[in-house]
């Protein structure tokens, strides 16, 4: 019988780590492979590094003042736009992941504020 529960208890134990690792790491791997796929498919419209390196460029060749003085500015506006762009769209997903993975805690500590010993403690206050 006791060899039973021994068992018992590590299937337990195995099977909370198993989910949690399922829960967090997983899903963040998962979660950041879709993101960065996102990222790459974002940058083939923004194309940040190319706009980057011809940034001291002449806009369409115009090998003028004009050319040189505007290709500067539409490119710096370019940059700033799409860095911007990143920027919100990297916050927005890392707030999306925290929120995806304080559910768990959230949930086991409301479940935790529901037991009857913190009722007790809660009537005491």
């Amino acid at each position: 019988m006791d060899i039973f529960l021994i068992y018992l208890f590590d299937r337990f134990v195995y099977r909370m780590a198993n989910f949690l690792r399922h829960w967090y790491v997983d899903s963040f791997t998962s979660y950041s492979r879709f993101i960065i796929a996102r990222l790459e498919h974002m940058d083939r419209t923004i194309a940040l590094k190319v706009t980057w390196r011809n940034l001291f460029q002449p806009l369409y060749q115009e090998r003028n003042i004009f050319g040189y003085v505007l290709g500067f500015l539409f490119r710096s506006i370019r940059l700033i736009g799409g860095g911007i762009t990143y920027v919100i769209v990297i916050v927005l997903a890392s707030a999306i992941y925290l929120a995806w993975a304080g559910v768990l805690p959230y949930i086991l500590l409301r479940i935790a504020g529901q037991t009857p010993a913190a009722l007790l403690y809660m009537k005491n206050l």
